[in-house]
């Protein structure tokens, strides 16, 4: 007879995959059916504006880099940027392997490499998705609007109880007993969060001038708010790849006022392209400089 856990893993990785697949076939619908708008669209973007749109991407991930590194020091692993860096980076091509536990193995094991315990990996890793969700929320109040989008602050007093140090500290310390682990040497300081707020505040300033680079329809204020609200709710399906499909659909939503569906497609498709080549651009350059700087 099969194992129980080992039968509700096979069961996980099935709604996973089954989500996947709707998403997709949700989304390639939808293109088809609007494909001569959606080409039209493609053909309004130039060159130009998407090279723009990388250079605000590579930014922003520089930006989620320097959170993730700040909330490193903090616990008491400051490392050097390059090595940073390549730990932050290449960990981070995981997420778009189905589940969320990828990326913090592959920076756990990188990140032993470099003097820094598994636990203290891991604390930081988990810590990023509250402070991004947090500010993420916050920048869609402030440039969306209060009237629409309002409904939103009924997750800012969980999100600001997740965000305090106390509270991290008490959680994570929970946690490491649980697994009969060594406690964290130092703990979350709110300086530290404070910090890390920063960097993720300047990382989705990056993703809306990427957006506005694609689609400056709707102004700055406006991109920023469009892609921070599509980012949040597509990271809110952890079962999917990266949020692969779900951020593209709200994305193509929230733009509707702007562009006909079409163009919006269009813009969505082109802003998870660009994504996907900054990581990848992020991921090389960062491994070829640690390299060098090993030789």
């Amino acid at each position: 007879m099969e194992p129980v856990p080992r039968r509700r893993s096979m069961g996980r990785r099935l709604v996973r995959y089954g989500f996947l697949a709707v998403a997709l076939g949700f989304g390639t619908w939808a293109v088809a059916r609007q494909w001569d708008d959606v080409v039209a669209g493609f053909s309004r973007l130039t060159p130009a504006a998407l090279a723009g749109a990388l250079v605000a991407v590579v930014a922003a991930l520089l930006g989620a880099m320097l959170t993730w590194r700040t909330l490193l020091a903090d616990l008491g692993s400051p490392l050097p940027p390059r090595p940073a860096a390549k730990v932050f980076f290449v960990g981070q091509l995981g997420k778009y392997i189905p589940g969320t536990i990828w990326p913090v193995l592959a920076q756990m094991e990188m990140g032993r490499d470099l003097g820094v315990p598994r636990a203290r990996s891991a604390a930081a890793f988990f810590l990023m998705m509250p402070i991004q969700l947090a500010t993420g929320l916050l920048v869609t109040l402030v440039t969306l609007g209060w009237d629409r989008y309002g409904w939103l602050l009924l997750f800012i007093p969980l999100l600001l109880v997740l965000l305090e140090p106390k509270v991290i500290n008490a959680v994570i310390g929970h946690a490491l007993r649980r697994l009969k682990r060594e406690p964290l040497e130092r703990p979350l300081t709110r300086r530290g969060m404070l910090t890390a707020l920063g960097w993720a505040l300047t990382g989705w300033i990056a993703y809306g001038v990427h957006l506005y680079f694609i689609a400056p329809q709707g102004g700055l204020v406006f991109a920023i708010g469009a892609f921070a609200l599509s980012w949040c709710l597509g990271i809110l399906t952890f079962v999917i790849p990266a949020g692969a499909g779900v951020r593209e659909l709200a994305m193509v939503a929230i733009l509707a006022p702007h562009l006909d569906q079409g163009a919006a497609i269009a813009v969505a498709l082109s802003s998870r392209i660009v994504i996907i080549v900054g990581d990848l651009i992020c991921a090389g350059s960062a491994g070829i400089a640690a390299r060098r700087d090993s030789v």
